[in-house]
């Protein structure tokens, strides 16, 4: 079933506007994909503030194009092509597609472009296995506080040395 100009029309803008709001761009082909897990995915990206959208390869280059991010011909890729928009970071995106991919062998990574350049799928790989930036503030905190705490614990058993030995002294002087 053919789709109008105007549903085209609609895509096309849908596509620009994700693509201003981007901050990574990845490719997948899902062919063999069941839909349940295909939604599955879909709900899961759109939790953490991503999108994941199926339009038709002219559409999708046409978008890159007019937006000027045409590093890659998107109808040279292999499949049936939907694209993941990560919109918060470049990492969460990532995270949630090879998490998916232990489970579903039928989806592929096609490649992606971040920072207007395209990547290779390795590199998508990449990201997905660096730490989220929670998890890397949380080290920075632990880091900075660590010589802090350990003063702070040095200090304090000094006058716990002191009573435990003063302690051991009246026992011995008690006998």
């Amino acid at each position: 079933m053919a789709i109008t100009k105007e549903k085209k029309k609609k895509i096309l803008e849908e596509l620009k506007e994700k693509i201003d709001k981007q901050k990574i761009i990845i490719f997948i082909d899902f062919t063999g994909v069941k839909n349940k897990e295909f939604f599955a995915l879909r709900n899961k990206l759109k939790e953490l503030g991503n999108y994941l959208k199926v339009a038709k390869k002219t559409l999708i280059n046409l978008a890159l194009t007019e937006k000027k991010l045409n590093v890659v011909n998107v109808r040279d890729l292999s499949g049936e092509i939907a694209v993941i928009f990560g919109l918060n970071d470049e990492i969460s995106a990532a995270k949630v597609l090879f998490e998916f991919l232990k489970e579903s062998k039928n989806l592929k990574v096609l490649g992606g472009i971040l920072e207007n350049n395209f990547i290779e799928a390795s590199k998508i790989e990449e990201l997905a296995k660096l730490p989220t930036k929670e998890q890397l503030l949380s080290m920075l905190i632990s880091n900075i506080f660590a010589p802090i705490s350990n003063l702070v614990y040095s200090l304090r058993s000094i006058p716990q040395n002191f009573v435990f030995v003063l302690s051991q002294i009246q026992s011995k002087v008690k006998k």
